[in-house]
């Protein structure tokens, strides 16, 4: 018999151990059985399951645990199951669970289980097995030798100390050709270690993410279903709750609706909101499928990009408020491979085939030939300014002379001086409805990663949330929508002339 299949026999004659359905047979749910059979198959040595808050997760991982221990398909002598967590006593959490299945088994079964709380969370198993609790210090599992590890939360641990203990515990499972769980909610980010195992396809690593697309409204049901997917079966949060608590955050906004989006709707989002420049739900009120015309003079913002980054244009026509923006990278390497690179799959790919995102060149972006493709885009159309970072005022300066390019040019530091300003004018013609874009895919990453830096005096400057987010995008629509903001503050010349004699 396989593994996968003595492991969900075991898990459904177990017991539910708290809450509304306790004492209850427990009845898997689709998405759980599916897990298991993955990450129980042969060849597999990791899964990952990424999934909303309050789905299951720990009380699955615990099940599972409780049957490792006690050899229903593993009949190592001496097994060792370790449950890694953030703390103590987030580890606790799955502890308890398993405790609790413990206490509806038979009373012979019982007797051969010793519960230890004090010093270390242990659970021992008839001859020397073994289920121990260990926090996110790396140091605590070397020189383990573990048959199992259950890794929670694993997207919420501390950097240092949470890659430190990961990397501790997967070079002792290869001593006893041991497995290991990577369950949580989502990481803040594509690039954090939890979202490497989900993203990447490697050999021996099983991956289950119930994640929906970006973009949709909080409370959305079909979305709602998809990160929750225990909620149809009555495991965790009902639809209706969650669609309650969705409406609340949608009302109060900001962290409330940024945390929500994150641990409840299990979305890519960070949950530090005072130092976005703008958040999530902030950045899709200006998106519109009614987007204004192009009418009037527009302002072009300009973020040149080197070898690696992105090279940006952002298009604003301050008396309509309409929005576009173009990206463009080198040919080489390819987008596909440029964003595995970066931790973003295929998302390059698909900016592409939006018409959001185009390639130039060979390994740089050939600086005059992108700006005549850059004016092209708005051929016909008065342009009022072109405003660009000073700091490569030079270059920029030939190319625009090299492409013929007769227009007004401003010049913007990206300090806290000017960068603070153009920041807080962006923001404020945001907050006021006065930027409005089609749906970007472009525009909505670039947004993701942008956040802020304050100086003692609160000024702001621009800057990554990670070293490979690609923030160019944002940083071009800042100072063209800046630009566009003073350009419509400024007092109309009303004509006449004073003359001194």
């Amino acid at each position: 018999m396989k593994a996968s299949t003595k492991a969900i026999r075991f898990l459904e004659s177990l017991k539910v151990p708290e809450g509304p359905n306790a004492g209850k047979p427990i009845k898997l749910a689709p998405f759980q059985k599916q897990f298991i059979k993955g990450a129980l198959a042969d060849g597999i040595n990791v899964a990952a399951l990424s999934m909303g808050r309050g789905g299951g997760k720990s009380a699955l991982s615990a099940g599972i645990a409780l049957g490792a221990v006690m050899g229903v398909w593993d009949d190592q002598p001496r097994r060792e199951i370790i449950i890694a967590a953030r703390t103590r006593d987030q580890g606790r959490i799955a502890f308890n669970f398993v405790t609790g299945f413990i206490e509806h088994l038979a009373e012979e079964e019982q007797e051969r289980f010793t519960i230890r709380r004090n010093p270390r969370l242990e659970i021992e198993y008839g001859d020397g097995h073994l289920i121990k609790v260990i926090a996110a210090d790396g140091k605590s599992a070397l020189g383990s030798a573990p048959t199992l590890v259950l890794m929670d939360e694993r997207g919420h641990w501390q950097a240092d100390q949470g890659d430190a203990l990961e990397h501790a515990l997967l070079s002792g499972l290869g001593k006893r050709a041991g497995r290991a769980l990577i369950i949580s909610t989502s990481a803040a980010d594509d690039a954090h270690p939890f979202s490497v195992w989900l993203d990447e396809d490697q050999e021996g690593v099983y991956r289950q993410e119930h994640r929906p697309a970006p973009g949709l409204p909080a409370d959305d049901l079909e979305s709602l279903k998809q990160a929750n997917p225990g909620a149809a079966h009555g495991i965790g949060s009902s639809l209706e709750w969650l669609q309650g608590q969705a409406r609340r955050a949608i009302a109060r906004g900001g962290a409330t609706l940024t945390s929500f989006r994150l641990y409840n709707r299990n979305e890519r989002v960070s949950g530090e909101t005072r130092d976005l420049l703008l958040t999530v739900d902030e950045w899709l009120s200006c998106e519109t499928a009614d987007v204004p015309p192009r009418q009037g003079q527009v302002v072009v913002g300009i973020d040149l990009g080197g070898s690696a980054s992105m090279t940006a244009a952002s298009f604003y026509w301050p008396e309509t408020g309409r929005l576009e923006a173009l990206g463009t990278f080198p040919s080489k390497p390819s987008l596909l491979d440029r964003g595995q690179n970066d931790g973003v799959s295929g998302r390059y790919v698909e900016m592409q085939d939006r018409g959001e995102l185009s390639t130039l060149g060979d390994q740089t972006v050939p600086v005059a030939p992108w700006l005549m493709e850059v004016m092209a885009h708005i051929e016909g159309v008065p342009v009022a300014a072109l405003t660009m970072d000073r700091y490569k005022q030079a270059e920029l300066g030939e190319a625009i002379d090299k492409a013929g390019i007769r227009a007004p040019l401003v010049w913007r530091g990206q300090g806290f001086r000017d960068g603070g300003e153009d920041c807080e004018r962006f923001r404020r013609a945001a907050y006021d409805g006065k930027v409005k874009t089609a749906p970007s895919l472009l525009l909505r990453s670039a947004f993701a990663d942008a956040v802020c830096l304050r100086d003692p005096a609160n000024n702001l400057k621009l800057a990554k949330a990670r070293s490979t987010g690609r923030i160019d995008a944002a940083a071009a629509t800042v100072l063209a929508v800046a630009e566009g903001a003073r350009m419509m503050g400024r007092p109309a010349y009303r004509g006449g002339r004073i003359a001194w004699g």
